[in-house]
């Protein structure tokens, strides 16, 4: 059945029978095949289909969403069995927040290839709660998102603390005052913040909570890296993590505003289902610890 619910996917991800077929290395009349017996054995049909489109419909939705849980918990179920005699290895699907994904991620990724060329990872990055989502669906073996979260269904573990701070432009005024800025200063600042569900926007909204404090110009963007080059730019400011920060910083591109309680601190955790771990999974997290526990990587 597994089988039969690869092809059926395969057929909805391409949205068309002889693409599917071809990336499957299948005839088209197999895959025809696959898809009637896997609708015969649902006992509905899961496709509407004509000479133009393949589209799902309500039962098709249903068993898509599900089949891909079924084929993630199938690989894993194999892949703990292949634990008990061989080595780490195999596949393993890592989902991160954008600051850990971009600016962190990275450098564990590579060194755990450089120590296990066998497992193959592959890395989705989104933002928080997209991460948990996935986590939740089992469409992620780990996620590793800003903040904590906590669920019942999931392991959840603080694994870094997470230094924030205010940044502008090099040429900003602020830079040069010698006393330490109070927030309350920043009010007509315009601030640049991450979009709403973002680990960076609610670590924002809780330093202002924290302040009892509401910033009367805000600009959204969907990318670190944006607000970076528009803080550059010296089209406002922002509250950002030090790990985001360190080329910039070397190279003057942006400067730290010296502001009374900062830097803010927020966690990274990780995400796991609360099922068991596959070898290669244990060995991510354990290169994960080692990497973010070393204080030449974590200083500010």
């Amino acid at each position: 059945m597994d089988q039969h619910l690869e092809v059926f996917i395969k057929v909805v991800e391409k949205e068309n029978f002889s693409k599917a077929a071809e990336e499957l290395h299948m005839t088209q009349p197999a895959v025809s095949q696959y898809i009637r017996l896997l609708e015969q054995s649902i006992g509905s049909r899961l496709l509407e289909r004509n000479n133009k489109y393949v589209r799902l419909n309500k039962a098709g939705e249903i068993v898509f969403h599900h089949a891909k849980e079924i084929i993630t918990l199938y690989t894993k179920m194999q892949t703990l069995v292949d634990d008990l005699t061989n080595k780490a290895g195999g596949t393993i699907a890592i989902g991160a927040s954008y600051t850990f994904g971009e600016y962190i991620l990275p450098h564990i990724i590579a060194k755990m290839k450089e120590q296990y060329p066998l497992i193959h990872p592959s890395i989705r990055i989104q933002n928080t709660k997209e991460i948990i989502d996935l986590v939740k669906k089992h469409q992620l073996d780990i996620g590793i998102i800003e903040g904590f979260y906590e669920n019942a269904a999931l392991n959840s573990k603080v694994v870094s603390k997470d230094k924030m701070v205010i940044v502008a432009s090099p040429l900003h005024p602020l830079l040069s005052v010698k006393r330490e800025i109070r927030i309350s200063d920043l009010e007509e600042e315009t601030w640049i913040l991450r979009e709403e569900g973002s680990g960076t926007r609610e670590a924002a909204e809780n330093l202002f909570r924290r302040y009892d404090f509401t910033p009367k110009n805000v600009m959204e963007f969907g990318s670190t890296q944006v607000i970076k080059e528009s803080v550059e730019a010296g089209l406002g400011i922002s509250l950002l993590s030090s790990w985001a920060i360190k080329k910039e910083l070397t190279n003057g591109y942006i400067g730290i505003i010296n502001v009374n309680g900062l830097p803010f601190k927020r966690n990274f955790s990780i995400l796991t289902p609360a099922t068991y771990q596959t070898k290669a999974l244990q060995t991510f997290i354990e290169i994960l610890l080692t990497y973010l526990s070393d204080p030449r990587k974590n200083r500010f």
